[in-house]
């Protein structure tokens, strides 16, 4: 058989929206943007838009021309590349889009649970300097993102410290939260300090959000505007309680959802083209009889609508990482995990860099990270399929073996033994009389200890880096208050 008659390779893919779909996804988005507008509250921003010819400024309601929306599409770079803190490269965004899931773990969780117990209790400064180098060991996180708010520093520094701890702890490009309406400028500052040059070979990328629906928020363009010119890429993602910041219907929330991020996006580029832009949504339910927000199905649907529009524009893709729902690393957990995890590698999501919080993200849960990183290797095992051709099929051996043989011992058996024949890491291959004999364990009492010893080894590693800690403390205790 010739193979240029066929594709070798064989892969899952999820496809949600036809091109013509697409089309009117943005076509609504445009309307939004051109009869709605979209509210910006901060005067420099708004200066920023009367730059363009294309905009119309009622007070503070902006109203964007189509024209400059597709402008702002062309303008933007089609993928960014991301460099880990050595300065090797990392990974691209944008360019394998539905080939490729880069995965981090995170965010801004006010609660630590605990290993053992799962009893939550107050984050603390030590907690993100040790979770932040778990998340540097596990090898299927590609980021890590701020991973909580520390209790026991300065509420006014908790920024400062918090870059630190991260930058110190692990070499793998960081996500940066940042929480002070002041404090991004000393943030680069203080990383400037350590690292020397951040702007040449990104590692840092700043995430932002407007405030659904259809307000681009002072903070955020003042954030956007620093981030910018030290020529870092922007995460710019927008959360939505579908039924209560956006509307009930998926249609009507995505065409809200995607109108806010091309607002984002011609901010960006009227401040200055070519600005390197990510974005994407964290679409979530609003329960009118909890008043809480959870992920459901229709959260994954439309974040997979989100990312295969990012890839319409040729827009680098950030999305939802499955955390919230989950009491602990259970059941409740786990269904959602696989759900986010599985439905992104075989998607167009580009990243997803918030694994790790339950309880409505609230609690940062190392065994949510550690059974995570299990379900995003066994999901990218998936997503990778298998080849199609001669040397796979093997003809020959099928006709060697013959009828009623086996391949146990074949060469090409040999060959890929390893393969199929590894042991899982956490839980062992029990029968039912050795599960029996030993008094019939949990699966999650395995995972409990496999996330201690992790989480014993990240604690001593992270100790190797007292004299980074020590630098920046001394740089922080040296600014004013």
């Amino acid at each position: 058989m010739n193979p240029s008659h066929y594709t070798d390779m064989i892969r899952p893919s999820l496809d949600l929206l036809t091109s013509e779909q697409m089309k009117a996804i943005h076509s609504y988005s445009i309307n939004i943007l051109e009869k709605t507008g979209i509210q910006v509250e901060s005067k420099d921003a708004l200066r920023i838009f009367e730059k363009s010819n294309a905009v119309r400024i009622d007070n503070h309601t902006v109203f964007i021309q189509a024209e400059l929306i597709n402008h702002a599409i062309e303008q933007a770079p089609s993928s960014i590349d991301i460099y880990n803190k050595t300065g090797e490269h990392a990974f691209t965004l944008g360019e394998k889009q539905g080939r490729e899931t880069f995965f981090g773990i995170g965010v801004t969780n006010s609660y630590f649970q605990d290993i053992m117990t799962g009893i939550p209790r107050p984050f603390t400064r030590n907690d993100m300097q040790v979770s932040t180098k778990l998340g540097d060991i596990l090898d299927n996180y590609d980021t890590v993102s701020t991973l909580g708010i520390p209790s026991d520093v300065d509420a006014r520094k908790l920024d400062l410290f918090s870059a630190l701890d991260m930058y110190a702890n692990t070499s793998k490009p960081l996500v940066l939260l940042i929480s002070g309406e002041n404090t991004i400028a000393s943030v680069f500052d203080i990383l400037s300090y350590l690292h020397g040059d951040i702007s040449k070979k990104p590692f840092i990328i700043p995430y932002l959000n407007p405030i659904t629906p259809l307000v681009l928020n002072k903070s955020t363009t003042d954030k956007m505007m620093v981030s910018i010119d030290h020529q870092l890429p922007v995460m710019f993602s927008n959360y939505c309680m579908y039924g209560g910041s956006s509307p009930v219907t998926e249609a009507g929330t995505l065409a809200l959802l995607n109108a806010e991020l091309l607002a984002g996006l011609v901010f960006s580029q009227v401040f200055r083209e070519g600005s390197k832009m990510i974005l994407g949504s964290l679409p979530s339910a609003f329960n009118m009889a909890t008043m809480r927000s959870s992920y459901t199905p229709t959260s994954y649907l439309l974040n997979l609508a989100i990312a295969e529009m990012m890839h319409f524009y040729n827009i680098p893709h950030c999305g939802t990482s499955g955390s919230n729902n989950g009491w602990e690393a259970d059941i409740l957990a786990s269904a959602d995990l696989w759900q986010n995890h599985l439905s992104s590698c075989i998607g167009k999501i580009g990243c997803a860099p918030f694994v790790g919080g339950n309880l409505d993200s609230m609690a940062f849960s190392p065994n949510s990270v550690v059974l995570s990183n299990h379900i995003i290797g066994e999901a990218k095992k998936f997503s990778r399929g298998f080849s199609l051709n001669d040397e796979s099929v093997n003809l020959n051996e099928i006709h060697s073996v013959g009828h009623g043989g086996n391949y146990f011992t074949s060469e090409q058996t040999l060959a890929s033994i390893m393969g199929i024949s590894s042991e899982e890491e956490i839980w062992p291959a029990l029968s039912l009389d050795s599960w029996e004999k030993m008094g019939r364990p949990k699966a999650e009492n395995y995972l409990k200890d496999y996330s201690l010893n992790l989480y014993n080894q990240a604690k001593k590693e992270s100790e190797e880096y007292a004299d980074i800690i020590r630098k920046g403390d001394e740089y922080i205790s040296n600014l004013p208050d």
